[in-house]
């Protein structure tokens, strides 16, 4: 790019984050001519910026990166994670607009500008995410200079909280629709997905183990769930708050009365444990990263997960409060919350992260494995 060219992503004006104890942060602003709001959370995953954005789980947050830098190796089809970007805002140190020697299908600001993401570049983000984490996750606006501060706030103001709010409707497919497996002629079964924000990563790995996936609004009836004739039932993550959604219950113990193997990762995870009388409850910042050590009880193995998540399974005294049939299986070793249970009689388990890891490392990838042998047992 030469000094007389405009840099992608199109024009950039002064631009503000303000959280709603009153705590302001300046920047530049890019992105559509208004402001957004949401709740300003951060994430300490050093790449996997595209999937942070196109991840469903981000709906409705303005999200922090803490790594510096974004932007270094584009966009990539591939990387994907969703039919779009999901978060209300992204705020950045440096935004790169260039990229290295790797391939790729875009640059991450003109990504951003095409997307119409508004986006906060040059902020001081160590300052934020010291302030989150000591003040808790919060609601937030960004805006450019055109608007007025007064205003920023009485439109903040009007943002409601994250506590009690069901968002998992408004990411879940609105139509049913089915994948096929990959790389065999003939699939070993069937994986129904009950859609509250699923990752694409998640579905390919269901394929790549042989398995067709049929994808489902999480509405759907649960007559329809009991029809379907699946081996299992995947229950994706998802954002909002698992007491607000409807239904959940309902759909979840319906299939795991009649013996279907159930796997759930966080949402997921937190609705599984409603299905079973278990509560949740709202972390001050929550866990968002790609470096959560989490220990696995059955191996004594400490895993290092990706995390996405605002809310956690009530414990006392190493149980889960109201799920007596549900064991703890794994325990964050940062603030000791519970990541994982499974039922001590049924084919269910789930944990709290992202074993499919995109972004992330690989440790718990093992889950979908032991997923799929229950499903081959069953069928």
């Amino acid at each position: 790019m030469t000094d007389t060219q405009a840099p992608p992503g199109g024009e950039r004006r002064p631009g503000y984050l303000l959280l709603e104890d009153g705590r302001r942060f300046e920047g530049t602003y890019l992105g559509p001519d208004r402001e957004s709001t949401g709740e300003a959370v951060f994430t300490t995953v050093m790449t996997g910026y595209q999937e942070v954005l196109t991840d469903p789980s981000f709906a409705s947050q303005i999200v922090v990166m803490t790594a510096p830098m974004q932007g270094v190796y584009g966009v990539r089809d591939v990387d994907v994670q969703s039919r779009r970007p999901w978060v209300a805002g992204f705020v950045v140190r440096h935004l790169s607009d260039r990229i290295g020697s790797t391939p790729s299908d875009d640059v991450l600001p003109k990504y951003l500008k095409d997307h119409d993401i508004p986006t906060l570049i040059g902020v001081d983000t160590r300052a934020v995410t010291r302030h989150i984490r000591d003040a808790g996750a919060m609601r937030a606006i960004v805006a450019h200079d055109g608007i007025p501060e007064d205003v920023a706030r009485r439109r903040l103001s009007a943002e409601p909280s994250m506590s009690g709010r069901d968002l998992a409707s408004t990411v879940s497919t609105p139509e049913p629709y089915e994948l096929d497996a990959i790389g065999v002629d003939q699939a070993r079964g069937l994986v129904l997905c009950l859609d509250y924000g699923v990752k694409t990563r998640s579905l390919d790995l269901f394929r790549r183990a042989g398995y067709r996936v049929r994808v489902v609004p999480c509405d759907t009836p649960v007559e329809e769930l009991l029809g379907a004739g699946a081996n299992g039932v995947f229950v994706s993550n998802g954002p909002g708050d698992p007491d607000a959604v409807s239904g959940a219950v309902e759909r979840i113990r319906a299939l795991s009365d009649v013996g279907v193997p159930l796997f759930g990762i966080c949402l997921g995870h937190q609705l599984v444990t409603r299905a079973f009388g278990g509560r949740n409850y709202k972390l001050p910042y929550g866990h968002r990263g790609g470096n959560h050590p989490v220990l696995n009880y059955a191996t004594g193995a400490v895993e290092i997960t990706s995390q996405n998540h605002g809310f956690a399974v009530e414990e006392e005294d190493g149980e889960v409060v109201g799920a007596p049939d549900l064991e703890v299986t794994h325990r964050n070793l940062n603030d000791g919350t519970v990541e994982g249970v499974m039922h001590r009689d049924r084919p269910v388990f789930a944990v709290q992260y992202h074993p499919e890891s995109a972004p992330g490392p690989h440790d718990s990838r093992y889950l979908f494995d032991r997923f799929v042998e229950a499903m081959d047992k069953r069928r």
